[in-house]
């Protein structure tokens, strides 16, 4: 215990002494919740383009294009000249659609022929294109009821009949889980969680490679040559205390940004800790196996860096090949953001986590046995020939 508190001690200096670790495991985090809790500060999209061509300039035109720019969601470029070029147009506005209303507009809907407006959808990008399609839809079918309503009217029908006659049966679409769409709380805690498995990684794979590379690992570890596990829980535990900085840190900027915490904040920071445990074994099963820190780095960044993209928060997991579904499976992010996603955004029932917590603590416990598998036979390698410094001091001694 004497030896294991003293390369503890010493652990917790090596890293508080390495620039390079205090940047990106303090700074980083810290960076990052910033700039993307303002990149995402506003939550909804709003006075995104439009472009409004019409054709027609009439009164029933130009009230369906005032109508259109009363909605906040878009922002309307009205044209009644039509340009040469509407995809160059709508590339320089970075326009999200283009509504064209066609000429006789309003004289097709006295004569109830029924003229067709084409809405042109520029899905360059999705989410700009999913908030533009979602505003024109609920503008342009307003509209569309309380005209065929007035002309009902106009032909001697009571309002309350003529409104049955439109709409012979109501639909109530009622939105559950981030009920305003804010992308503020859907993504920054999220991504938060991507960048903190990141830091730690990162912190990890430079743990052992470091030490063996350096030449150092012979010198300071003899005396726990035997002990394979507490040799990986003196590597762990500084980025476990640390981690707990973070997520403090994290908790305050929930604060700052008005994000609410997740439902049942004990489990969560059960569910927190089992993956901080899971990630930095990982880190320490690879940071044994490749003895070069550059590499053991450039590995563990390979891990890392599509884990958000296949972990199933934003596309949808049994979407993807089976191989890909293995690799998502493998990394403790995955089952993470789909327990965080029920605590924080869905506010769903705690019991619902535990399969996911189930997942996370299979990982720990996996990675936890492989990175001491590993160690113990990277411990016999090393240390089979190497005798300690007071039997060569004897030895010495002997010759001379």
């Amino acid at each position: 215990m004497k030896e294991f508190f003293r390369l503890l001690k010493r652990e917790f200096k090596m890293f508080i002494g390495n620039s390079t670790l205090r940047t990106v495991f303090f700074l980083a985090p810290l960076f990052y919740a910033t700039l993307l809790g303002f990149v995402y500060q506003s939550g909804k999209v709003e006075n995104t383009p439009v472009i409004v061509i019409d054709r027609d300039n009439t009164p029933l035109s130009n009230q369906l294009t005032e109508m259109l720019g009363d909605n906040k969601s878009i922002r309307v470029l009205r044209y009644v000249q039509e340009p040469v070029s509407i995809k160059d147009e709508v590339i320089r506005h970075e326009a999200a659609a283009v509504v064209i209303i066609p000429s006789k507009f309003e004289g097709a809907m006295l004569q109830k022929k029924y003229p067709e407006v084409n809405v042109y959808i520029n899905t360059g990008n999705v989410l700009t294109a999913n908030f533009a399609t979602k505003a024109l839809q609920l503008t342009i079918g307003t509209f569309s009821a309380g005209a065929s309503i007035k002309a009902l009217q106009k032909a001697g029908m009571p309002a309350t009949r003529a409104a049955t006659q439109f709409e012979p049966f109501k639909t109530n679409y009622i939105t559950l889980f981030n009920t305003t769409s804010n992308y503020l709380i859907f993504m920054w805690p999220a991504m938060l969680a991507v960048v903190l498995q990141q830091v730690i990684l990162l912190a990890m794979a430079v743990s052992f490679a470091a030490e063996f590379q350096g030449g150092t690992f012979v010198k300071e570890y003899y005396g726990m040559k035997r002990w394979a596990f507490p040799t990986m829980l003196i590597k762990v535990i500084p980025i476990w205390v640390f981690s707990i900085l973070i997520v403090g840190m994290y908790y305050f900027m929930h604060m700052i940004f008005k994000v609410p915490m997740p439902q049942g904040i004990f489990n969560f920071i059960i569910l927190t800790s089992v993956f901080v445990g899971s990630a930095s074994f990982l880190g320490v099963f690879i940071s044994i196996l490749i003895p070069d820190a550059l590499k053991a780095t450039q590995i563990l960044m390979v891990i890392a860096s599509p884990a958000f993209i296949i972990s199933g928060f934003t596309w949808p997991l049994n979407a993807m090949p089976g191989f890909v579904q293995f690799i998502a499976n493998i990394i403790p992010l995955t089952p993470f953001l789909q327990a965080f996603k029920i605590l924080l955004i869905q506010k769903g029932s705690v019991a619902l986590t535990y399969p996911y917590m189930r997942h996370l603590g299979i990982l720990l416990i996996v990675y936890a046995i492989l990175g001491w598998i590993a160690l113990k036979i990277k411990l016999w390698l090393i240390f089979r020939y190497v005798k300690p410094e007071k039997a060569q001091e004897e030895e010495v001694f002997e010759d001379l």
